[in-house]
């Protein structure tokens, strides 16, 4: 009997890759491969790329050749945002099989039946700029949180920003081809779901926006908590917050809000749309409006020609907003993007990976601050896969707990209620107060005495 061929995939970049790697997962497993992790013996490889910064390049390069040593007789096929903008860089790379853009990423294990090539076949076709429909496949039990692609691409071309060349034009998926994906995530045990796309708040199928598709997931039988990924400060309308405000809606209370930069100046140079006022009003709203929001945001330090004044600017808007967290980044060169070719005096590297660490432990004390004001609060955790016999997962407003159960408990893909105790690092210890029963009608206590402390 010949054995199953075996897969690997490894994924880098934002959620909308980590949602097209479980696409892609789903098909190789329905078309007989058996998964193994990144790094093992794989008769199949797939590397799903990013572009966004010469960092994500170099760790793509990276992994395509530690796949290529570990498997040298394997179809190495490397997909995505890098294959689509830098193809001839991957090419260069002996031993890869296939370089697929986005356009037809999806189609790999279509493409995996030919056999090592003496030279990569490249797949990089212009992106389609029509709204789109996905087939998934699927039918094991994926009991943990799910990434629902419902969009793809950006037209608000950003100054900095490779993505629209690496993703396209904005457009959205099919209307009802993104519930049948929920209601089969549902019946394979998702209990929340996290809409990913590049630009999510300019969902627009069927006369239908983002407001519509979260109230339409919020009848899908089995999922309790929808969330929606970094979303773009001018595309959140009102009734987004009304949703995340109302405690019978599945929207959690989370926004992912980028900002970029605290000064009008250098947004203006981002081609970012909005104000430093703007932004900060409706953020002010939203934390007014949301009971026990988390605001997330993201900030770029080291734009070409910000000065110290302007990056000073960014840190006290920063220091007077609640942020619960932020992303920090420096910035990148993206040839082809406008920010490069206007030929801007650039901030020196070391002096914008010095921006970088004053605002990272800015961050650092913000997140601390946000996690403590729900210290010796009991909160509903929706349970993971446990780690080092311990059992993480994250309450409505995006707090990462950790627990002890009771010994020989599956507490994976279960809620409970979870008292909080202490700020370890990035995340919270807590003690186990209730967990939902196995048949998920009632919720059983727990007897204080088979939980460890923590």
């Amino acid at each position: 009997m010949t054995a199953s061929p075996r897969a690997s995939i490894h994924t880098l970049g934002c959620r909308l890759n980590q949602a097209e790697s479980v696409l892609l997962r789903d098909q190789l497993e329905a078309a007989g491969y058996l998964m193994a992790p990144f790094g093992e013996p794989a008769d199949l490889g797939i590397i799903n790329t990013c572009t966004v910064t010469q960092e994500a390049e170099a760790k793509c390069r990276k992994a395509i050749r530690r796949f290529l040593r570990a498997n040298p007789e394997g179809f190495l096929a490397v997909v995505g945002c890098y294959s689509q903008t830098g193809a001839k860089a991957i090419a260069a790379i002996p031993g890869v099989d296939l370089i697929v853009g986005n356009e037809d990423k999806l189609t790999v294990p279509e493409h995996a039946r030919m056999g090592k090539n003496p030279a990569p076949v490249i797949l990089r076709d212009r992106i389609d700029p029509k709204d789109f429909s996905i087939t998934f496949a699927g039918e094991r039990p994926w009991p943990k949180r799910a990434n629902l692609k419902m969009q793809d691409g950006c037209d608000f071309m950003c100054s900095f920003c490779i993505i629209p060349f690496a993703r396209g034009r904005a457009r959205s998926r099919d209307w009802d081809n993104t519930l049948a994906e929920a209601r089969s995530l549902a019946a394979r045990g998702v209990r929340e779901l996290v809409l990913t796309g590049v630009n999510i708040g300019t969902y627009a199928h069927s006369g239908h926006g983002i407001e519509d598709l979260v109230d339409a997931l919020a009848t899908v039988g089995g999922v309790r908590r929808i969330r929606i990924s970094s979303i773009e400060p001018t595309t959140v309308p009102d009734g987004v917050l009304r949703r995340m405000e109302d405690p019978a809606h599945p929207l959690m209370p989370l926004l992912h809000l980028p900002l970029q930069a605290g000064s009008d100046e250098v947004l203006g140079a981002m081609r970012r749309k909005y104000t430093v006022a703007e932004y900060a009003a409706f953020a002010r709203r939203a934390l007014g409006t949301v009971p026990d929001l988390c605001l997330g945001t993201d900030i770029m330090v080291g734009f070409p020609g910000e000065t110290e004044e302007e990056f000073a600017e960014t840190c006290r808007l920063f220091s007077e907003i609640n942020f619960a967290y932020a992303h920090i980044f420096p910035y990148s060169e993206r040839p082809g993007t406008l920010a490069l070719k206007r030929g801007t005096a650039m901030v020196p590297v070391p002096e914008r990976r010095r921006r970088r660490e004053v605002l990272r432990r800015l961050a650092a004390r913000r997140r601390r601050r946000f996690m403590e004001r729900y210290l010796g609060e009991t909160l509903e955790v929706l349970l993971e896969d446990p780690r080092e016999g311990r059992w993480p997962g994250l309450t409505a407003n995006y707090i990462r707990v950790v627990t002890d159960g009771p010994p020989g408990e599956d507490m994976c893909n279960r809620f409970a209620r979870v008292r909080l105790d202490r700020v370890a690092g990035d995340y919270v210890e807590g003690t186990l107060v209730a967990l939902e029963s196995t048949d998920r009608r009632e919720r059983a206590e727990i007897p204080a005495d088979v939980v460890r402390t923590a």
